[in-house]
């Protein structure tokens, strides 16, 4: 790697820890000044990584952009603020799903057993989930959720067509930090939960971007 990308991902790194121990605090200014840096952070890892030189990752980069503009929306506890945030990220994960598919995917062998896995779990998310969820957010919330679950079952099958199963784990990864934010919105998961999906959040984002200049 070169030293800039050395240096950009030893930044992200850093600002994510300060993100994840200023959880402790519940610190607002914290979240307001680290957050959008840590993000356009990933963004910068995914440039230097090389994402420009081939379609599929101009598509990773729009997701990672449009992941920026869901953390600064999140960062607010108004609803309106929070759907706005849902919007941006469930338009990453349709990025996402473009770009794996742009890469080449193997429906049979790749997309549908990650399918069928996704469903499963999603299905007993939303089974916990769900009751908990006021109305007014209810399609949104399951629309969510199943873009999600395809954007992982896209990773399964461009892994399985193409090689890279870092694609896949950083996928999962991301999945599994949106869980985190539901169970934070409407189950009030704590400091854990917060703490954990932070991490796998960003090490899944930095996994994707530091894949997107490869073949």
């Amino acid at each position: 790697m070169t030293q800039p990308l050395w240096t950009a991902l030893a930044t992200v790194v850093g600002l994510v820890l300060l993100l994840v121990f200023g959880e402790r605090t519940g610190s607002v200014r914290n979240k307001v000044l680290i957050k959008p840096l840590t993000s356009v952070g990933f963004i910068a890892t995914a440039v230097l990584s090389g994402c420009m030189g081939s379609v599929w990752g101009q598509w990773i980069l729009v997701g990672l952009v449009l992941s920026f503009f869901g953390d600064v929306l999140l960062i607010s506890s108004k609803r309106a603020a929070f759907l706005a945030g849902l919007v941006a990220f469930l338009l990453g994960h349709v990025a996402y799903v473009g770009a794996f598919y742009q890469r080449g995917i193997d429906v049979s062998g790749g997309v549908l057993p990650a399918l069928a896995v996704g469903a499963v779990a999603i299905g007993l998310v939303a089974r916990w989930l769900l009751p908990k969820v006021d109305k007014k957010m209810m399609r949104p919330v399951i629309a969510y959720m199943v873009v999600i679950t395809l954007m992982v079952a896209f990773a399964g099958g461009t892994v399985a067509a193409k090689g890279q199963v870092w694609l896949l784990v950083g996928a999962v990864m991301f999945w599994l930090s949106d869980i985190s934010v539901a169970t934070d919105r409407f189950a009030g998961g704590g400091l854990f939960n917060r703490v954990w999906g932070l991490s796998f959040y960003y090490i899944g984002q930095l996994i994707l971007a530091l894949s997107s200049g490869g073949a």
